[in-house]
């Protein structure tokens, strides 16, 4: 199966709502599907989601249950589910300032400012932004309204924005899984009609954990594709000044 050019996937990729229950996909390619994914970009670079790859049978059969049996569900030989994990924020900055803090030591122009800065990012300024629960959001949300009238200033510090945040970042890398998956030959379909709790159950999720989506995989059918793709008119979305 040869691989498309990045323009050639975009064009092939479909919501396909019925796959064909006679063609398998290699789960190893759809794994790699999955690292192309988090390559994607992400706020902060704090990388804030999982990605569950359901490949046995039995397992499959609960998720599509869980999604209605919806026919994009149903024929799905696969799923991949991006979870959106804001909770592990203090992990991930952990992480990031473990990464720069390595990178500094191997360099040989050794900026000590510049690591300061990155670091006191990651330590000082991200905790108060993902720390904030809704008093302190609203608190922050408050003094940047004031602190803005003079000067440009970081207005998205509520608690309800960093979720929004969070789950941006998740789905920018989903839409590189679905890329991927079009490069590869192989079709998708992203569902947002499933049952949250139970799928939470089945994937045994943590209660702070928040699922983005559910990602069905497989070949598509001709009749999996239900009409000609619409978009409303480019010169209604795209504004150049």
């Amino acid at each position: 199966m040869s691989e498309k050019k990045v323009s050639e996937a975009i064009e092939f990729r479909r919501s396909v709502r019925i796959f064909d229950d006679k063609k398998e996909i290699d789960h190893k390619v759809v794994k790699k599907c999955v690292e192309q994914a988090i390559l994607a970009p992400n706020s902060s670079n704090l990388q804030l989601w999982e990605f569950y790859h359901i490949t046995s049978n039995e397992e499959v059969k609960k998720i599509a249950k869980a999604c209605f049996n919806q026919p994009a569900a149903k024929t799905a030989k696969q799923f991949v589910i991006p979870i959106v994990r804001k909770d592990l924020w203090k992990r991930r900055i952990a992480s990031n300032v473990a990464f720069i803090q390595s990178e500094f030591e191997k360099s040989k122009n050794k900026d000590e400012k510049k690591k300061k800065g990155a670091i006191s990012y990651y330590q000082k300024i991200l905790p108060k932004i993902y720390g904030a629960g809704n008093l302190r959001g609203w608190a922050n949300h408050i003094a940047t309204f004031f602190k803005g009238l003079n000067k440009v200033v970081y207005r998205q510090v509520k608690k309800s924005d960093m979720r929004v945040v969070v789950h941006k970042s998740t789905a920018l890398a989903a839409q590189n899984f679905l890329v991927s998956m079009a490069g590869n030959g192989y079709d998708t379909c992203t569902m947002e009609g499933f049952d949250s709790l139970r799928i939470k159950k089945i994937l045994d999720l943590p209660a702070a954990a928040e699922i983005s989506m559910v990602i069905g995989c497989g070949i598509r059918t001709k009749k999996g594709i239900y009409g000609a793709r619409f978009r409303v008119p480019f010169d209604e979305v795209y504004f150049e000044k």
